[in-house]
C-alpha cells in the first residue's frame, strides 16, 4: 500500500502508460478469436513490476480511465508492489488497450493497439507536481511516453532533468516506437536529446543504427558517450549484450534458452536487470549477464512481464548460470 509520507525515501520513480492487455486464448488472426484473458501491458510498467519484485521500492507515475480497466491495472499494479500514488484517474479519457494474438513457435505475436487520446496520452508537467523526485535514488524511462503526445514529451524531458539536478542516476531505453511518431526525423531528434540527460543509454543494435546512423555496437556506445552518457549497454539479441564506459568496454555472451514462447518483454526484462544491477552496486559484466539471464527468461512465457524473477529465484538463475 502507498505510504502516507510522500517524502519517504525510495528506489526508483519510473512514468509512462499502463494499458490493459487482451491476450487470445487460442492461435490465429484476432478476429477469429472469441476468446481473450486480461492482463497488464507497457514497457515502463514491465519495468517498474520487474524491479519490485526483486525487493524495491518503485513509484509509478501514470493515468488511467476512471474505467474498468483502470480499476483493473492499478489493483494488479499495486498487489505487484508498485506504489501508485501517482496515477491519476481520469474521468474523460479511457484507459489505453492493446490486443495480441497467441504467439506461435516464438515469432513475434501480433498486436493491435486502442490508445489514442487514452488517459495516459494527457500526462502533462501538472502529473509532477507533487512528485519528491529528489526523494528517489533512480529514474528510469523509455522512449514511448514523449512518443504519445507532445505533453508527455514535455513531461518526459522535466522529469530527466530534474533527476539529473537532483542526483539521480537516470537510465534510458529509447523503446522505438515509429508508429506512434509524426516523423521518423523527431523521433530521432527527440530520443537522442532525452538520451544526452541519461547516465545509462540501453538501445537495441539496429535501434542505435537508426538513432544515431552508426554501425558497430562500439560507435553507437561512442556517439551516446560523447553526448554526455556515463555508460551505454546495447543489446544483442541471442548473442548477449555489449557494454562501453569512458575508460572500458566488453561483450557478455547471451543466456541459452530451450524454447522460445514469446519475445515481447525481453528487453524490458533486460533493462530490470541492468537497472537492478547498478543498484545494487555489481560492475558491468555482471549487470550484462543480469540482464542477459532475464531477458532470456522472459522469452520462455506468454505474456509481457510473467517470467521477470523475485529475488529469490534471481539468486538460483544467477548461481545456476541459466535463464529457468
Amino acid at each position: 500500500m502507498p505510504r502516507s509520507d510522500s517524502r519517504t525515501a525510495y528506489d526508483v520513480l519510473t512514468f509512462g502508460e499502463a494499458m490493459a492487455m487482451f491476450i487470445a486464448d487460442d492461435q490465429g488472426p484476432l478476429d477469429q478469436v472469441t476468446r481473450f484473458h486480461r492482463r497488464t501491458a507497457g514497457a515502463d510498467t514491465n519495468v517498474a513490476i520487474g524491479l519490485s519484485r526483486l525487493g524495491f521500492d518503485v513509484r509509478w507515475l501514470s493515468r488511467v480511465g476512471a474505467d474498468h480497466n483502470g480499476t483493473f491495472l492499478q489493483r494488479a499494479l499495486e498487489a505487484e508492489g508498485l506504489d501508485c500514488r501517482h496515477v491519476r484517474r481520469d474521468a474523460a479519457n479511457a484507459t489505453g488497450l492493446i490486443f495480441k494474438e497467441r504467439a506461435v513457435d516464438g515469432a513475434d505475436p501480433h498486436v493491435e493497439y486502442v490508445r489514442r487520446g487514452s488517459a495516459a496520452s494527457h500526462l502533462s508537467l501538472a502529473d509532477a507536481g507533487d512528485v519528491e523526485l529528489e526523494a528517489a535514488r533512480h529514474l528510469h524511462a523509455t522512449g514511448i511516453p514523449p512518443a504519445i503526445s507532445e505533453s508527455a514529451r514535455e513531461l518526459s524531458f522535466h522529469l530527466l532533468r530534474q533527476a539529473r539536478r537532483d542526483g539521480l542516476s537516470v537510465s534510458f531505453d529509447p523503446n522505438l516506437r515509429p508508429s506512434l511518431w509524426p516523423s521518423e526525423t523527431i523521433m530521432i531528434e527527440t530520443l537522442n536529446a532525452l538520451a544526452a540527460e541519461a547516465d545509462i543509454v540501453m538501445p537495441g543494435l539496429s535501434e542505435g543504427r537508426l538513432l544515431t546512423g552508426r554501425e558497430t555496437a562500439y560507435d553507437i556506445a561512442g556517439d551516446y558517450l560523447d553526448r554526455g552518457a556515463r555508460a551505454v549497454v546495447i543489446k544483442l539479441g541471442p548473442e548477449g549484450s555489449y557494454f562501453r564506459t569512458a575508460d572500458s568496454e566488453g561483450t557478455v555472451d547471451g543466456s541459452p534458452v530451450e524454447q522460445v514462447v514469446d519475445t515481447v518483454g525481453a528487453g524490458d526484462g533486460f533493462a530490470v536487470g541492468i537497472v537492478s544491477a547498478y543498484l545494487d552496486g555489481l560492475d558491468w559484466h555482471a549487470a550484462l549477464h543480469r540482464g542477459n539471464l532475464i531477458g532470456a527468461r522472459q522469452v520462455q512465457v506468454i505474456g509481457d512481464m510473467e517470467g521477470l524473477p523475485n529475488r529469490e529465484q534471481l539468486v538460483a538463475m544467477e548461481r545456476g548460470g541459466d535463464a529457468r
